[in-house]
């Protein structure tokens, strides 16, 4: 698969979540840094998508730690929610 597909895919599904705060938040997170992501990143990404919302929303807000194949200096890129632009 492209690298361009992979990301159209990665988009798709980071917006598609099901709840529209983990929508804002993954979507968020995508949309902001994945351009500038590596393969590493990426890879990285591919499993925190595979997660429930409950738990990525959990752990971006502290309230429980990730295991150990989220965990890392990507969970602290998720956990700055800078990246979110709520609409009003």
């Amino acid at each position: 698969m492209s690298d361009e597909i992979r990301r159209r895919r990665l988009a798709y599904r980071a917006w598609h979540r099901g709840t529209r705060e983990a929508d804002y938040m993954v979507g968020g997170l995508f949309d902001r840094y994945g351009a500038e992501w590596g393969e590493e990143e990426l890879a990285w990404f591919e499993r925190l998508i595979e997660e429930q919302d409950v738990d990525i929303i959990a752990w971006a807000f502290r309230q429980a730690e990730p295991p150990e194949h989220i965990a890392g200096p990507m969970i602290d890129v998720l956990r700055r929610l800078d990246y979110i632009d709520i609409p009003r």
